[in-house]
């Protein structure tokens, strides 16, 4: 019975996500003539469901994230070459492009490289024995990736390209500024992690004194600069795309994040008084100023 309801749920979140693409792909160019949104969806989740195959023959969950990040990259290159945005220098599209991929081969390499170094990410334990349920997950990682980035697709996908003006300027300045907390969250906790004394202390230091998770603020912030960045391309269906920093804070607050590091947190520091205090003094995604 839970191998069908793995399963049901992973074709409703593909089939969710096809009729979301559909939904966007308004004016939307066409490649070999289907409409390129669709060429972009079906990469994604090919990409996943192809992962899936070893990872389940071997069990393992080391190259999840680093193929999620890897589908980001090949969807945007994808993207660029069927829009002749190399051949024909569409700085609107470049721009957007080349900011993804600098947030996703970032990203990919220092999850990958913790990973390494961690052996296991402790999520999988009991989902990577599973053939459904670890389906069920790279599916998810496809629906995430192709939601994720629709803002940027639609607009690369656009007969006219992204429109670079003062919009555009604000959303890249607000990817920058994202992106950098993540980058400084992920190496301050890194850091905070590579002292032997730290080991079963929670950090409450640098960026994590002024947010509980300022690295997922980051990303969040970043997304939302993306689709500020690709907006002035939208028509239409096009504005279903302000879904994606949505959808987002939705999976980082709700469903993997967040939610699992909040119920951890309170399992291994819930008796502490200082971590009580540090939760009620410091908010969870928007940092304190003063």
């Amino acid at each position: 019975m839970k191998h069908l309801t793995n399963l049901t749920i992973a074709a409703g979140v593909f089939i969710f996500t096809k009729i979301y693409a559909d939904a966007i792909s308004f004016n939307s160019i066409e490649f070999s003539g289907v409409n390129l949104v669709s060429h972009l969806l079906v990469i994604t989740f090919v990409i996943q469901w192809i992962a899936y195959i070893p990872a389940f023959i071997f069990k393992t969950e080391k190259f999840y994230d680093l193929t999620g990040s890897l589908t980001y990259i090949a969807t945007i290159l994808f993207a660029l070459y069927a829009t002749g945005s190399f051949q024909n220098v569409q700085p609107g599209n470049l721009i957007i492009g080349i900011a993804i991929i600098i947030w996703a081969l970032r990203l990919g390499s220092f999850l990958f490289m913790r990973i390494h170094k961690d052996k296991k990410d402790g999520r999988f334990d009991s989902i990577k024995t599973s053939f459904s349920q670890f389906l069920m997950t790279w599916t998810l990682q496809g629906m995430w990736v192709f939601i994720c980035s629709s803002a940027a697709l639609i607009a690369i996908a656009n007969p006219t390209g992204a429109v670079i003006n003062i919009v555009f300027i604000i959303g890249l300045i607000m990817f920058m500024v994202g992106f950098v907390i993540e980058v400084i969250a992920d190496n301050q906790k890194t850091a905070f992690r590579s002292v032997p004394e730290n080991k079963d202390l929670f950090i409450n230091e640098g960026l994590w004194a002024r947010s509980r998770h300022p690295n997922y603020f980051g990303e969040i912030t970043l997304w939302t600069g993306i689709t500020v960045m690709a907006i002035s391309t939208f028509e239409g269906m096009n504005y279903l795309a302000i879904f994606s920093p949505i959808f987002s804070y939705l999976l980082l607050n709700y469903v993997s994040g967040v939610r699992m590091l909040e119920y951890r947190g309170h399992k291994k520091w819930g008796h502490l008084e200082e971590y009580n205090a540090y939760k009620k003094s410091t908010p969870k995604f928007i940092p304190r100023v003063f």
